[in-house]
């Protein structure tokens, strides 16, 4: 199922990352502080568009960001494959990682953490909006 959200400026932040990532993949290595840059600049927008650190979106956003740093340097590159995957498939099909991740912290959930939990997290069909809907939330 494609979940194109042309309408969504969420979602081109992700493609224009995605891009980044990819021209990065295939050596253009200044593309990969380039995608840093954005994600830096996309989470000061959910910052202030949300008006909250804690808001589910702008966590994403921080621990995106926090792995493309870690895979900066030279020897860890090979990481950004996979926010690259994950990106395309967060823009293609809505189906985004690092949100599931996310929602997993303690302060995000309700319901203790468990294999039930683990699988309905990753295995969830994706949804418009946040990966939290109809997940159990604090």
């Amino acid at each position: 199922m494609l979940m194109i959200e042309y309408k969504d400026i969420g979602w081109w932040y992700w493609l224009a990352t995605a891009v980044l990532l990819t021209m990065g993949i295939f050596g253009n290595e200044q593309s990969f502080v380039w995608a840093i840059e954005l994600t830096s600049f996309q989470l000061a927008h959910y910052i202030i568009r949300e008006k909250s650190l804690k808001a589910f979106p702008v966590q994403v956003r921080f621990w995106y960001l926090i792995l493309l740093i870690i895979s900066l340097p030279e020897a860890m590159q090979w990481l950004f494959w996979v926010p690259s995957i994950g990106t395309w498939a967060q823009i293609i099909f809505g189906y985004c990682t690092m949100a599931r991740l996310v929602s997993l912290w303690p302060w995000n959930r309700s319901e203790k953490l468990s294999l039930k939990s683990l699988t309905k997290t990753f295995f969830s069909r994706p949804v418009k909006g946040s990966v939290q809907q109809g997940f159990s939330q604090k």
